[in-house]
């Protein structure tokens, strides 16, 4: 990535600013310690640089994926792998498998869940292959696919954790950007769930929200400075 030099000469001074209030302040202790500035501006040529991304906030499906090891039986078709709680509580007949041999990641197999067992506590997991899989390759990495619904739901990338708080930069216009605390709900493998501070439709950074929180977070401090 290529920065130019009024870029790189604000990085340095976000740098400096962290390892100044790193000593003493967390960074959400930075966003409660100062006065928040009323919103970032960011250039179109900085936004090229950062390569900054915005998302949605739309209702879409919320996937999550729980991962396990298992072994395959003789007739290279049934797989067999034990889950333990909480995760085990999501898996169910039907879903989607996905499972690889570790010394063969580029050949993904195609799965389903044709049984469940209740053993001492864990789950007894039984999942059916599309296709033999490997002749040489008894141990499996497996991932099976829970659709854990539709929600209102974001990036997780848009999603910055200071604390107990989630926050998000929402866009009020192209180039501004606003600080906008939230409350999430379940996380998947791609999207987190909304569950109050966001509407359908609403434009949150992703990629670039860091650069975005600490610039915020510079300005707020400046303007803190400059008013005492």
């Amino acid at each position: 990535m290529c920065f130019n030099k009024a870029m790189r000469i604000r990085i340095i001074a976000l740098l400096f600013f962290f390892l100044n209030v790193s000593g003493s302040l967390h960074a959400q202790g930075v966003r409660s310690h100062t006065k928040p500035a009323k919103g970032t501006a960011v250039s179109e040529s900085q936004a090229n640089d950062l390569t900054l991304t915005v998302g949605q906030a739309a209702v879409r499906p919320i996937q999550q994926w729980v991962r396990t090891s298992g072994t395959i039986d003789k007739t290279g078709k049934v797989l067999t792998a034990y889950l333990y709680p909480p995760g085990h509580q999501l898996v169910k007949a039907g879903q989607r498998v996905r499972a690889f041999a570790p010394d063969s990641k580029s050949s993904m197999f195609q799965a389903w869940v044709t049984r469940t067992i209740p053993e001492n506590g864990r789950m007894r997991v039984e999942a059916t292959f599309a296709a033999r899989g490997w002749r040489n390759s008894r141990n499996y990495v497996v991932e099976i696919v829970v659709e854990r619904g539709w929600f209102l739901s974001i990036p997780n990338e848009a999603v910055i954790e200071e604390g107990d708080k989630h926050i998000v930069y929402l866009q009020q216009q192209p180039g501004q950007y606003v600080p906008k605390e939230i409350e999430t709900g379940v996380q998947g493998e791609l999207y987190t769930q909304v569950l109050n501070g966001l509407n359908d439709g609403d434009q949150v950074v992703t990629v670039g929200s860091f650069f975005i929180d600490a610039e915020h977070k510079l300005k707020a401090t400046e303007q803190g400075m400059t008013r005492q």
